[in-house]
C-alpha cells in the first residue's frame, strides 16, 4: 500500500474538513476528536464536494442536500443519498497527514 503525503496536520480544521488531490482523486480529509479520516470528496448523491460541509457527530454533511455520511465507512446516514462514498487509509506521522488509495491492507 503507497501512502502520499498530503497535508499537515495543522491544515485540516479541528472537527473540521479540507479538500485535497490525491494523484487525480478528490479526497476531503476530516478531523474528529483525534481522529482524521479521508473519504472521497464527492457526494454519491449531487456530485458536489464534501470538503465544503460540515463534519459533526461523526459524519460529514453535504452542504447541498443535507446528506450526511460516516466518517469511518462512508455510508449515508440519511437521505437523499443511498450509496457510499469510498473511504481511504490515513496515517499521521511527525505532524504530517498520509493518505493511500489502495485497498491493500
Amino acid at each position: 500500500m503507497s501512502f502520499v503525503k498530503v497535508c499537515s496536520l495543522n491544515d485540516i480544521p479541528a472537527d473540521g474538513v479540507l479538500g485535497v488531490e490525491v494523484g487525480d482523486t478528490p479526497v476531503a480529509l476530516a478531523r474528529a476528536g483525534d481522529g482524521v479520516f479521508a473519504l472521497n470528496d464527492i457526494c454519491s448523491h449531487a456530485e458536489v464536494s464534501l470538503s465544503e460541509g460540515e463534519v459533526y457527530d461523526g459524519t460529514i454533511e453535504c452542504w447541498l442536500h443535507g446528506s450526511c455520511f460516516d466518517l469511518r465507512t462512508g455510508k449515508p446516514t440519511n437521505p437523499p443519498a443511498t450509496q457510499p462514498v469510498a473511504t481511504y487509509k490515513v496515517k499521521v506521522e511527525d505532524g504530517d497527514v498520509y493518505v493511500s488509495l489502495g485497498s491493500d491492507d
